[in-house]
């Protein structure tokens, strides 16, 4: 499939940044023309829930602005935001190359998104027709869940402003713009992300800003980008971040 004819089929590529753009030529790029014309472009909130687990697999989605977040509710009904998803991706391509029938996680938009949608029964299709697809899917996946393993591991061995330290260094590596890393949703967003409490959190904040790792700004938290490496280097000291 030809870049003029992607672009044709997602005009938004043109808006996204290069990186992302590239990601969308890669995936898609033996993909047959029916393929395109299977493509559905949906607009997002902010906060949308799409995705819920163990609802029945009926469509793949790629992300092709904005941000999303992938979320874990088994642990005493508490809210855990174990995974956010900037890249192309395919949601629901793990369930179908592991044969399973319902989505195993819930899935929410951080920021409004532009997202790719096609049905799994078009999904399934080209897959089975595909080796460099297949190939493909199977290469994120086996990336996404070796660097759940990675991460499910490090956590382990870090409690308290340690692992809201790893969370920041984690974010401002791929979110901070102009060396500076700015996190709304406060407190209790950051209890989500980090699956402490809010009274852990309370104290964790207390103590880096005390530290002068981060600072405070209303609802706001920012790290520029010495204090992102004083924290990675803390945080190194502990465990291996390379």
């Amino acid at each position: 499939m030809g870049c003029k004819t992607l672009y044709e089929a997602l005009p938004f590529l043109k808006d996204i940044d290069k990186k992302r753009q590239e990601q969308f030529k890669e995936y898609f790029r033996t993909a047959p023309l029916w393929v395109m014309d299977s493509f559905q472009i949906e607009e997002m909130d902010k906060g949308v829930i799409f995705v819920r687990e163990n609802a029945p697999v009926e469509n793949i989605y790629f992300i092709g602005k904005g941000i999303i977040e992938a979320i874990d509710y088994r642990v005493h009904g508490v809210a855990y935001e174990f995974m956010r998803f900037d890249n192309v991706y395919a949601m629901g391509g793990m369930e179908y190359i592991m044969d399973m029938k319902t989505y195993r996680t819930t899935l929410r938009t951080v920021t409004k998104c532009t997202v790719v949608k096609m049905s799994r029964a078009n999904f399934e299709k080209w897959m089975s027709s595909d080796i460099h697809a297949l190939k493909q899917e199977a290469k994120q996946i086996g990336n996404y869940l070796l660097e759940e393993g990675r991460k499910g591991r490090m956590m382990l061995f870090l409690q308290g402003a340690d692992r809201l330290a790893m969370l920041l260094v984690e974010r401002f590596e791929r979110y901070a713009k102009n060396d500076i890393l700015q996190v709304k949703g406060g407190q209790q967003g950051l209890s989500n992300s980090t699956g402490l409490c809010l009274k852990t959190i309370n104290r964790a904040v207390k103590k880096l800003s005390e530290e002068g790792l981060i600072e405070k700004e209303g609802n706001k938290i920012l790290v520029n980008r010495s204090q992102y490496e004083r924290m990675k280097d803390m945080i190194s000291k502990i465990v291996a971040l390379e």
